[in-house]
C-alpha cells in the first residue's frame, strides 16, 4: 500500500538511524581488530603452550629429579587486560548509543520526526567521536608514542645480521636484544621463559625483523643466523639452586646443542660464562689465567661447575672442529629488568629499601662484590662477539664494595627508613669477588663507562615502577626457590 506522508518520514528516520548505527559499530569493529593483532602477535598460541615440555618449563623430566615442575607462569602481563577494559568501554559506548536511540523513537514520532532525527545525528556524532578517542587512547597505551616499535636503524644486507640469542627474554639478553635490534639486525630470542618474561621483549613483538620463540636449549634448534650469543641459564643462586640437575643439562647439554648449531652453520657462537668459575677466590683481584677455587658438590657448583664444563666445551669445539668461540667471564650486573624476585645483592636491596623492609645482609657484611651496569655489559658482549680475540675475556667493573657498603649506599640513594639486618652467612658465599679487565682493555678495547651510582638511579626508578604495577614484593632469601609468576 502506499505510505502515508508520517510513515515515510519514520522509515527515513529509521534508514538514517541505522547507518550511523552501522559507523559505530565498523568503529567499534576496527578498534577490537586492533585489540586482536596486538594481542595475537604478542601472545603466545594456546596450542604451543600445551605443547611445552617439562623441561621446555624448566622442570624435572628424569625419575630422580623429583622437585615440583618450574613452570613458567603466566609471565608478565601481557595486553589481555587492557583488551578486556577497552572491548568494555566500547561495547558500553555503544549500549548507551542502542538505550538512547529507542528512547528517541517516541520523541521522533511526538514531534513529526524533525526534533527526533537532530537528536539522533547528535548523539551518532558524539557516539562516533568517543569510538575514536577510545582507538586513539588503546593506540597510544599499547605502543610508543603512537608507534608500534622503537626506531631502528637501516643497515645494507652486507652488513645486516641474523643473530640468535639464548635466554634473551631475560635481565641481560633483552637488553642486548635492544641494542641488536636498534642497531638493524634481525634478532631470533630462544628462551624457556623461567626467568625470562615476555614483557621485557614485548616491545618488539610483530616487529619484521624479531621473532620470538618459546622453547629450551636442551633441546636441539635448527635456525640459519650469523651468530649465536647463548645466555640461556639462571644465574642468581635461589633460581639456579631450585632444580640443580636441570640447571647442569642448561650448561652442559644446552651449549652442546648450540654449538653443534654453530659448526653445522658456520656461525660465530658466544658463551656468557661466570665470575662463579673462580669460585671463592684465593687470587685478588681475578685475571682469566687463574684456574679458581671451587666446591664441586657444593649448593653453587651445579653453576660453577656447569659453566666451567660449557668452557671446557667450547674450545674443545674451537680446537677440534675450528668453531669459531668467544667466551665472556660476567661479573655482579645489575640495571632495569633484573627480576624482581632474582634474590641477588642489588635487586634485594631496592625492593626492600623501597618498601621500608628491613635490608638483609647474609654474614658480617664484609665479603665484597664488583657491580657493573647492564649497557656496560652490552657493550663488552658486542664488542667481544665482533672482535678478534677469542680466548675467556672477564666483563665487570673494578669498583669494589663491601656488601655492608653497598647496603648504606642504597639506603642513601632511596632515602628509606629501612633498618639493616644481619642474617647467617650462606654456604659458599665467596669473600671477595674483583674483575681484573686488563685484557678486556688491551683486546677489545672495552672499560666500563656508566658510574655505579648512576646505574643505581636508573635501577631504583625501575624498580620503583615495577612496585607501582605490582603492589608488594616479597624479596627472596638465600634458599632455592623459583620465580614468583604473580610478580609479573
Amino acid at each position: 500500500r502506499e505510505r502515508k506522508p508520517h510513515e515515510a518520514a519514520a522509515a527515513t528516520i529509521e534508514i538514517r538511524r541505522s547507518e550511523y548505527f552501522y559507523s559505530s559499530l565498523k568503529s567499534l569493529l576496527r578498534a577490537l581488530l586492533f585489540e586482536f593483532v596486538i594481542t595475537a602477535s604478542s601472545a603466545e598460541p594456546r596450542s604451543k603452550r600445551r605443547a611445552q615440555t617439562d623441561e621446555e618449563d624448566f622442570s624435572p623430566r628424569d625419575p630422580d629429579e623429583s622437585k615440583p615442575g618450574m613452570h613458567a607462569g603466566p609471565g608478565a602481563p601481557n595486553n589481555m587486560d587492557k583488551v578486556k577494559k577497552a572491548i568494555l568501554g566500547l561495547v558500553a559506548l555503544v549500549g548507551v548509543f542502542l538505550v538512547i536511540r529507542s528512547s528517541s523513537v517516541d520523541s521522533e514520532m511526538a514531534h513529526g520526526g524533525a526534533v527526533g532525527l537532530e537528536l539522533d545525528k547528535a548523539i551518532a556524532r558524539e557516539v562516533r567521536s568517543q569510538l575514536i578517542k577510545e582507538v586513539q587512547m588503546v593506540q597510544n597505551t599499547m605502543t610508543d608514542g603512537g608507534k608500534l616499535w622503537p626506531p631502528v636503524n637501516t643497515l645494507p644486507e652486507s652488513k645486516r645480521k641474523r643473530i640468535l640469542i639464548t635466554g634473551g627474554a631475560g635481565f641481560v639478553g633483552s637488553n642486548l636484544v635492544d641494542r641488536l635490534m636498534m642497531e638493524g639486525h634481525e634478532v631470533i630470542v630462544l628462551d624457556n621463559m623461567f626467568t625470562g618474561r615476555k614483557k621485557n621483549v614485548q616491545h618488539w613483538i610483530g616487529h619484521p625483523s624479531f621473532q620470538m620463540i618459546v622453547g629450551d636449549v636442551v633441546n636441539p634448534l635448527f635456525v640459519e643466523v650469523d651468530q649465536i650469543y647463548n645466555l640461556a641459564c639462571p644465574a642468581s643462586p635461589p633460581h639456579y639452586q631450585y632444580n640443580p640437575i636441570k640447571t647442569i643439562k642448561t650448561s652442559t647439554e644446552g651449549t652442546l646443542n648450540m654449538l653443534g648449531l654453530a659448526k653445522r652453520i658456520k656461525a660465530r657462537i658466544l658463551l656468557t660464562s661466570t665470575s662463579e668459575i673462580y669460585g671463592d677466590p684465593e687470587v685478588h683481584p681475578q685475571p682469566e689465567s687463574y684456574w679458581g677455587h671451587v666446591n664441586p658438590i657444593g649448593p653453587r657448583s651445579c653453576y660453577d661447575e656447569g659453566k666451567r664444563v660449557a668452557e671446557t666445551m667450547m674450545y674443545a669445539y674451537k680446537n677440534q672442529e675450528k668453531v669459531d668461540v668467544r667466551v665472556a667471564r660476567i661479573f655482579n650486573t645489575f640495571g632495569p629488568r633484573m627480576h624482581p624476585n632474582d634474590g641477588r645483592v642489588v635487586s634485594n636491596f631496592i625492593i626492600q629499601a623501597l618498601q621500608g623492609k628491613p635490608i638483609t645482609i647474609y654474614g658480617e657484611g664484609t665479603q665484597t662484590r664488583s657491580f657493573q651496569f647492564v649497557d656496560d655489559l652490552v657493550d663488552g658482549l658486542v664488542k667481544l662477539m665482533n672482535g678478534g680475540y677469542d680466548g675467556p675475556v672477564n666483563l665487570g667493573n673494578p669498583d669494589e664494595y663491601t656488601i655492608k657498603e653497598f647496603a648504606h649506599k642504597i639506603h642513601k640513594m632511596t632515602k628509606s627508613n629501612s633498618t639493616i639486618k644481619a642474617l647467617p652467612a650462606t654456604t659458599d658465599d665467596p669473600k671477595q669477588r674483583k674483575p681484573d679487565i686488563t685484557t678486556a682493555k688491551r683486546e677489545i678495547g672495552w672499560s666500563p663507562q656508566v658510574r655505579v651510582d648512576e646505574g643505581l638511579r636508573k635501577t631504583i626508578e625501575y624498580f620503583r615502577g615495577e612496585l607501582q604495577q605490582t603492589g608488594e614484593i616479597i624479596p627472596t632469601g638465600p634458599d632455592a626457590s623459583r620465580p614468583k609468576p604473580k610478580e609479573d
